[in-house]
């Protein structure tokens, strides 16, 4: 029996949206690395882009478990000396771009290199309801019903 080894021009990309509202960010953040990667189709092939596009809605709305909100640092460093920075995750989901935290999370679920960045940008986020995707008709898919602990209130 042969293997079956996926070609860029053999894949036919799907599009799917989410509604992250209530969803806990790390078993959403796992989701969408999943179908990003395209692991869940039987033609997943690590070298090639098989995953799907991403478009994630209501980002703003999202939910960390025990004291993450308050306590879950993110760093940056600025370049200078002593440069450090840190940020709350609450900082983040209150500030002006709430999106960047499922981004951060999904980000460090891919693999580092030039697929990865290349499947990373498959993924939309916005922090409110709407977005500009209507034309591709994405199907949505409920997260929530996938497993009960993914929502929390």
């Amino acid at each position: 029996m042969k293997s079956y080894v996926a070609k860029p021009a053999d894949v036919e990309k799907k599009w799917v949206l989410i509604d992250a509202s209530g969803l806990v960010v790390g078993r959403l953040a796992s989701v969408i690395a999943l179908r990003l990667r395209g692991k869940h189709l039987p033609t997943f092939t690590p070298h090639v882009d098989t995953g799907d596009n991403i478009i994630v809605i209501n980002a703003e709305k999202v939910v960390f478990t025990g004291n993450k909100r308050a306590a879950k640092p993110y760093y940056w460093h600025t370049g200078y000396p002593g440069g450090i920075k840190e940020r709350r995750a609450g900082q983040i989901l209150d500030g002006r771009f709430p999106n960047r935290v499922i981004e951060k999370a999904v980000e460090r679920m891919l693999p580092r290199g030039p697929l990865g960045r290349q499947q990373l940008g498959n993924l939309r986020v916005y922090a409110g309801a709407s977005h500009p995707h209507e034309a591709q008709q994405p199907e949505t898919l409920d997260v929530g019903a996938l497993n009960p602990k993914n929502i929390r209130n």
